[in-house]
């Protein structure tokens, strides 16, 4: 049974060493600055509660926060989370998209990095949403201060949202909701998921004790912070165990191995794709990999082709634990275990944290084997969509949240995914698995990288297609690759239409995207 120092973000940085670091970035990122420390991040935290109220802004409000990745964005997180509900935005949107969010979470306040030159300013002023300026420590990482920012001219009283009397002033409760974040809304319009504080913490405090993250670790975070799994994977967890997070201003493969020699990094999480492009770069930086003091490396929000999974361990030496999680779960739900437990490929390891089963569509519970959709129940799940009773009606069977996904657990308890059911491909009644058709394609020694997916077809519903990356200086036709998966397995399985690309086109998390792929290459 787990047992729960704290259940909110406040409580949670109670664990922290005061002279050791919390947040911290890599220098070869630019110029050199100290880590913030623990006890620098608990009085920062205070400060941003105290600010925030004095400029009308308490619990249960809601802070858009625009920031690039770095060591200010995390640490915005952690110390807007203690006073108010934090929304975080992907600084790459364009102006209809901030439109859209800021509008859709009724944002009390946007705030954003000093000197950012965003869309997000003038969405906001039309809406008569005050900015504050989040102003970046020249000598601390991740320290930062607080500014309101003067009216535009055509805000619409802005002002009267940063004076008076605070709803709910002090440090957020257990109850209030610390996090907002969109679904991904790939065919339909994004559902808003409430996250409370007892969620996150939750969700943190079950990555740390299925990696036994301590005061010593330190995670060099490559994942973008508007995003659950960097936000709660990489930085919550870290800070909820009193280790580090290294926070780099993004995912880069060609600056990655110089932030990895300098921050010494004990694990790193990413997606595979990110793990994918590491592995053709990791046998020119081999020194650097032997003289780093890696226990485990992570990956999660996708599924990882085995192949992927043997060959970092082989370039890192170290075990890769795949994890299981989406936003709804506060992000982890399952994890392969550390050595000398078994972690296996192709699966997502066991229920870390919420409870796992298998649901049928009747919504019964299935005997291990059996293959159905995977459910979950916990601590760390949402309550429940925002404003969409339809939505939670679907989502919700039995107090069991239903993801969406297909799979099976066997009887040592090891979860293996089949496939999101929106993505299992009805080919004439036969049903195919994206990931089985993947995991064959990626056995090629031609083949670098691979997303398969379905492609309307006028009689069947659906046919198969493949998006496949060669390797570098290999040379591979349709015709061969399809009799090579011919070879192994069922002819409906085999893609019909396999297209080679230089690049696959991926979300802005870095994931593989199957839905709408075939449309998007024109087929």
């Amino acid at each position: 049974m787990t047992s729960y120092a704290a259940d909110t973000v406040w409580g949670l940085l109670a664990r922290g060493d005061d002279r050791a670091p919390a947040i911290a970035a890599p220098s070869a990122d630019g110029e050199a600055r100290a880590p913030l420390s623990h006890a620098a991040l608990r009085a920062l935290a205070k400060r941003t509660v105290a600010d925030l109220n004095a400029m009308g802004i308490g619990r249960g409000d809601r802070v858009a926060i625009v920031a690039p990745n770095g060591p200010e964005m995390a640490a915005a997180f952690v110390c807007v989370a203690c006073a108010a509900t934090t929304a975080p935005l992907n600084p790459a949107y364009r102006g209809e998209e901030f439109e859209f969010y800021l509008a859709d979470l009724d944002a009390k306040a946007l705030l954003i990095q000093q000197g950012m030159d965003s869309p997000a300013r003038a969405v906001a002023a039309a809406r008569g949403i005050p900015v504050i300026a989040l102003v970046p420590d020249a000598e601390v990482a991740g320290a930062f201060t607080l500014h309101p920012e003067a009216a535009h001219p055509e805000a619409a009283h802005p002002e009267a949202a940063m004076t008076g009397a605070v709803r709910l002033p002090g440090f957020a409760a257990a109850e209030d909701v610390a996090l907002i974040l969109h679904t991904s809304g790939t065919t339909s319009r994004p559902k808003i998921v409430p996250l409370r504080h007892v969620n996150v913490t939750a969700s943190a405090t079950h990555i740390g004790a299925a990696l036994a993250l301590g005061p010593d670790d330190a995670c060099l975070n490559i994942m973008p912070l508007f995003h659950i799994h960097g936000l709660i994977a990489a930085v919550l967890s870290s800070l909820a165990a009193g280790g580090s997070v290294v926070c780099t201003p993004g995912f880069n493969a060609f600056r990655f191995f110089a932030q990895f020699a300098e921050a010494r990094p004990s694990w790193f999480t990413a997606v595979p794709t990110m793990h994918q492009a590491l592995l053709g770069l990791a046998p020119r930086h081999k020194p650097a990999i032997a003289a780093g003091r890696l226990r485990f490396i992570r990956s999660s929000s996708a599924s990882l082709p085995p192949q992927v999974m043997t060959a970092m361990e082989a370039a890192f030496g170290v075990p890769l634990i795949e994890s299981y999680g989406m936003t709804e779960a506060a992000h982890q739900m399952a994890s392969n275990p550390l050595p000398p437990r078994p972690h296996h490929a192709g699966s997502v390891g066991l229920a870390a944290g919420p409870e796992v089963a298998i649901m049928d569509d009747d919504g019964h519970i299935l005997p291990a084997g059996g293959l159905g959709e995977i459910v979950i129940r916990g601590r760390n799940v949402t309550a429940g969509y925002e404003r969409n009773p339809e939505a939670n009606a679907k989502a919700f069977t039995d107090g069991w949240f239903r993801t969406g996904d297909q799979g099976t657990l066997d009887a040592e308890g090891y979860l293996r995914l089949t496939g999101r059911l929106k993505e299992i491909i009805n080919r004439g009644g036969e049903k195919i698995s994206p990931l089985e058709v993947d995991t064959v394609l990626m056995d090629h020694p031609a083949v670098a990288q691979v997303v398969t997916f379905g492609i309307p077809h006028d009689k069947l519903g659906e046919e198969v297609g493949a998006a496949v990356v060669l390797r570098e200086g290999h040379v591979l036709d349709e015709h061969g690759l399809r009799a090579f998966c011919g070879e192994r397995m069922a002819p409906f399985k085999v893609p019909r239409r396999i297209v080679f690309l230089g690049e696959i086109p991926k979300g802005a998390t870095g994931k593989l995207q199957r839905i709408g792929l075939a449309e998007k290459l024109g087929l």
